[in-house]
């Protein structure tokens, strides 16, 4: 028997200002368990300040965080990982040994510590990076290793901040599988990036936010239906000029021939005829080979939602 998820993290009418910039207007999101949240909007939009808030890195001015059903602990932090967008390792401290570190920083044993390492550094297939300095890695091979040590404590909630800014497009693959793998598992992500076609892959859930509001909330799937246009993709066999004349209400938005088959897309129009009414018409007298709604994509609906002149704000710290 299916079951909803329980909430793991939620948002409550956060507030927070620095000095004359408002960077959060009352943000309100839940967070489900097992699921991949992403956290979108364009630079400047207040995300960077809310994932601040959830590490306990700056706190609100008003409204409250809630993990696990009770306001934010300081203890919650060792449930947490968090990649930022600004990387930060010790240049000069060799790979192994500063990856143990990092681990017992989040509570594990040494003992615990190589165990995992271990296992990581075969799956990666690194093993000969352990006794190179940081500083002679690749900025990709470096962010491998913080991939590693921000999931090595096996923590709750993850919090990725562009997790694939610096990987080329074969490990970049690698970390989304690896992100769809800890989610199986039981792990709750939070996703916060620029790239859209990844929001398309990994998430389940979204938030989108802009001038400092929340503006888009839901799962991925009701948020892009509440952008449906009624548009559809018809690919036929058969006389374009007679297809055209039976659309009446309807519009012909564009076509292709490729082979002998026509590819259309049509609006349906505003007289209210649905898409079995339009196709009944035009089955007459031509062959019809599929029929696709099309679902507009994520970029789409992100620039829709907050402009063109958005997408190139400013950083909001």
């Amino acid at each position: 028997m299916y079951t909803m998820p329980e909430v793991l993290l939620s948002a409550e009418n956060v507030t927070k200002q620095y000095s004359n910039h408002l960077a959060l207007d009352g943000i309100s999101i839940s967070v489900k368990e097992q699921r991949i949240f992403g956290l979108l909007g364009p630079n400047g939009a207040g995300k960077t300040s809310l994932i601040r808030i959830i590490n306990q890195i700056t706190a609100p001015d008003s409204g409250k965080i809630l993990f696990e059903g009770h306001a934010l602990h300081p203890n919650d932090v060792e449930k947490m990982g968090y990649l930022p967008e600004e990387r930060g390792l010790y240049k000069k401290m060799k790979v192994g040994e500063q990856s143990l570190y990092l681990a017992q920083l989040k509570g594990l044993s040494r003992s615990d510590a190589l165990e995992r390492l271990k296992y990581w550094f075969e799956k990666f297939e690194i093993q000969s990076w352990w006794n190179k300095k940081i500083e002679e890695l690749s900025k990709g091979m470096q962010q491998k290793i913080q991939f590693i040590t921000t999931v090595l404590h096996k923590p709750k909630l993850l919090i990725f901040d562009e997790p694939f800014t610096g990987f080329d497009p074969i490990n970049t693959e690698l970390i989304k599988r690896e992100i769809l793998e800890l989610k199986e598992k039981g792990t709750t992500i939070i996703f916060s990036t620029h790239n859209m076609e990844s929001v398309e892959e990994l998430c389940d859930d979204i938030a989108l936010i802009n001038n400092s509001k929340v503006i888009l909330y839901g799962s991925m799937q009701d948020v892009k239906k509440s952008f449906r246009t009624s548009t559809y993709e018809i690919v036929f066999k058969g006389e374009l000029e007679g297809f055209n004349q039976h659309l009446n209400g309807s519009e012909l938005v564009s076509n292709e021939e490729v082979d002998g088959l026509i590819t259309a897309k049509v609006k349906l129009g505003t007289n209210g005829e649905s898409l079995n009414q339009l196709l009944t018409k035009i089955l007459p007298i031509v062959e019809i080979q599929s029929c696709n709604e099309l679902i507009p994509k994520m970029r789409e609906i992100f620039i829709n939602a907050v402009g063109d002149s958005s997408i190139n704000a400013t950083e909001d710290e």
